[in-house]
């Protein structure tokens, strides 16, 4: 009955419209809203369903290298991190908050080179945030586009400088936690090429004990023009990043604002640390007037340790493929099509060895298990999209009808590195005497997304349904605590309704997006955890199809851009974004049988989806003066949320004021930027990052807590003020 009124209100709608409709072309008219709005109507129209963009202003309201101040001041999305510049998550309407590390089921991308590996999964500690200058951000499954994913898709992009000339640039950031941040480039453009080399360096002693970052990045970043028609783009980027873990702490203590860190993760030095060359190589040809191709191919190679209170994980791996694009513009009398056909292929080889420490209590030293008790593994994981999208535009109405398919086909195999004859013979006795290599080709899947959208006056009007798909990978498939395979899971698929609006009010100067949409997923593929039957009862997690989760939201964004005449201000721009969510599992259950309990199955129909506020709300204010000052606010709400399945344990909201005060001039050649930064202005209790559903409730004999009915699921935040403060300088020859 929902569906059946929107589709009539889209209707009728478009009906009036057509009645109103006059010759303007929205593309001509001079817009005099915020900076990001012409980008963002261009990607809102590109992907025919609900898409934001942040553009270098929203970025440098804060920290470039703290990416999530940029991304949570939008409505449905939220990014959560385990260390101070590592480890982030982000939960796009509702999705991505199962894994305990990094991110799954959000597709993730730098320029045109996915960062999600044919595994599914994208580790962000490597990517020099630095340097990000713009955010695509699609909302909802867009699997047609994307290939796999259920939760949406994030690009960002390290943008070319286009002003002629050559300059050098230093930017520098210093304060809080010991930060010690620099940025050095030297750029060259010319009239047929764009070439930046940037080195960069963020240290920081952290918040929380045991809580230092330092990353190291070198850059390469450059556009070259063969000739009128051709293009070649290429970014090329080292990066050398360590993050220490300090690990959870219990509720009692993040309400009293007191943080010691987690000792059994202290004790044994936790941390993640990846070495990461990655390369990407494109080409942009534009074969005549109606066809053009962007064709990329891409290599990552990475070699990572990780360290937590329960296991040591070092890692080798490489991901490489192509994404190509073609397309096709075509007009006729009364109509206009586009046509895109592309595809993605990837695959991923990684060899992994995982190990778990011995609960012992904080008397003893921590131990690691005997080897055959751990694991090794060769994974190799594939994972291609084919896809085809028809736009057909009715010219004298401007109503644009999308008909899109993606097939998608995702497999692996895993072998077994320690499944070698006599390998572990002992006295006669085969202490490992299991084989857990295997294959699994999920079939080809159709991914389906279907649109109509109308622009009328300054608005643009979208209806589209779109789909999603999300297969296990060889690491959701094994359950490393066990030691066990798990290959009867079942792939995720959700289906979205999204009815938005992006608009332009009062003489352009005000944008607006709304949007309201049903999300349906399928066989959710949920992060558990267990206990293992020993007298350690020791933690591990695994992977399982729970049943459906329903998300129906509301998000709205406006901003207004308002330019005094004859003032000391220049300019005047507030902004708000508001999300309303009303998530909810239904014919959601687990399956549990540990430590030798009676199988149970817990059923939690009806219940709130974890870890997602009802509403959240970010509030901004910026002022230009005249001379060169400026000063910008933001506010942001985060509504209390369930961490568990069951709704009995909720964490309680917080709101953090952030500030940044700053002067812009030119002097002669020197571009100049000085500024202070100010976050967490009024010392509210926060946290960064919890556990979800059935991982909570970790604890650790050797932690400070010693008690395991305390359990220990929350990384807080800054709990007090903090301020930064720094310099931007360029140099134009």
């Amino acid at each position: 009955m929902k569906k059946n009124y929107i589709i009539v209100l889209f209707l009728g709608i478009t009906g009036f419209a057509n009645a109103q409709e006059h010759d303007k072309n929205i593309g001509e008219i001079e817009i005099h809203a915020r900076a990001k709005v012409n980008k963002e109507r261009e990607e809102f129209k590109k992907h025919s369903q609900s898409t934001e963009i942040i553009s270098e202003y929203e970025i440098n309201r804060n920290n470039p290298s703290f990416i999530e101040q940029s991304l949570n001041t939008m409505a449905g999305v939220q990014v959560e991190k385990r260390t101070q510049l590592g480890g982030q998550r982000i939960i796009l309407r509702g999705y991505g908050n199962d894994q305990k590390f990094n991110n799954w089921g959000i597709k993730i991308y730098l320029n045109n080179m996915p960062l999600t590996g044919a595994d599914g999964v994208t580790v962000l500690d490597d990517v020099n945030f630095g340097l990000v200058n713009h955010i695509d951000v699609i909302k909802g499954p867009a699997a047609t586009l994307y290939g796999g994913g259920s939760g949406g898709a994030v690009r960002f992009y390290i943008k070319p400088e286009t002003a002629k000339g050559n300059s050098v640039s230093e930017q520098f950031n210093t304060g809080s936690f010991g930060l010690f941040q620099s940025s050095t480039s030297a750029t060259s453009v010319g009239e047929n090429y764009s070439l930046t080399a940037n080195f960069s360096h963020i240290g920081s002693d952290g918040y929380r004990p045991h809580g230092k970052s330092i990353k190291n990045f070198y850059n390469i970043n450059g556009e070259f023009k063969l000739n009128q028609n051709q293009t070649v783009t290429l970014l090329a980027s080292h990066g050398n990043s360590l993050e220490q873990v300090s690990g959870q702490i219990s509720y009692d203590d993040y309400y009293r604002g007191i943080d010691n860190g987690n000792f059994a993760y202290i004790r044994r030095g936790a941390k993640t640390k990846f070495v990461t060359s990655r390369v990407g190589i494109g080409h942009i040809w534009k074969i005549n007037e109606f066809l053009s191709n962007n064709t990329t191919l891409f290599y990552t190679g990475t070699t990572g340790d990780r360290i937590a209170a329960g296991a040591f994980e070092t890692s080798s791996g490489s991901n490489y493929g192509l994404r190509s694009v073609f397309v096709l513009n075509k007009d006729w009398r009364y109509f206009r099509s586009q046509t895109e056909l592309g595809v993605e292929i990837q695959q991923s080889n990684s060899t992994i060895s995982n190990h778990r420490f011995k609960s012992v209590n904080s008397t003893e030293p921590p131990i690691l298990r005997p080897l055959y008790e751990g694991s090794y593994f060769n994974n190799i994981n594939n994972q291609s999209n084919y896809f085809i999208v028809e736009k057909l535009t009715y010219k004298p109405w401007d109503l644009m009808f999308l008909a899109g398919v993606s097939f998608n086909q995702i497999s692996f195999n895993r072998k077994d590195l320690l499944a070698l004859p006599g390998l572990f013979i002992i006295k006669g006795t085969d202490l490992y005497n299991k084989d857990l290599s295997f294959d699994k080709r999920f079939k080809m899947v159709a991914t389906p997304h279907f649109a109509l959208q109308k622009i009328w006056e300054n608005q643009i009007f979208n209806f589209s349904y779109s789909e999603g798909y999300n297969a296990p990978t060889s690491a959701t498939s094994f359950t490393t605590g066990l030691n066990t395979t798990n290959d009867n899971l079942r792939a995720e698929k959700a289906k979205m309704w999204d009815f938005s609006i992006q608009g332009l009010i009062r003489n352009t100067s005000i944008d607006y997006q709304l949007s309201v949409f049903n999300i349906h997923i399928k066989d959710k593929l949920t992060q558990l955890r267990g206990t293992i039957n020993n007298a350690e009862r020791t933690p591990y997690s695994y992977w399982a199809n729970t049943g459906d989760q329903k998300n129906k939201g509301l998000e709205m964004s406006v901003g207004y851009s308002y330019k005094p005449e004859n003032y000391f201000i220049s300019k005047i721009q507030p902004f708000a974004s508001y999300t309303y969510n009303d998530f909810k599992y239904s014919r959601f259950s687990t399956y549990l049988k540990e430590h030798g309990s009676p199988a149970a199955v817990n059923v939690y129909d009806n219940k709130n989806v974890v870890g997602v506020p009802k509403t959240k709300l970010t509030l901004g204010l910026d002022f230009d003066f005249r001379m060169g000052l400026y000063w910008q606010n933001t506010y942001s709400f985060m509504g209390s949320v369930y961490t568990d399945f069951a709704n009995s344990n909720k964490v309680k909201s917080f709101g953090l004021l952030n500030s940044k005060i700053g002067y812009k001039h030119t002097f002669n050649k020197f571009d100049v930027d000085v500024f202070v930064i100010g976050n967490n202005l009024t010392s509210q209790v926060n946290y960064t990052f919890l556990f979800y559903g059935n991982s909570i409730n970790d604890t650790d004999m050797d932690n400070q807590y010693n008690n395991s009915a305390v359990y220990t699921d929350v990384n807080p935040g800054p709990s007090k003020a903090y301020f930064f403060t720094g310099f931007n300088v360029k140099y134009n020859f």
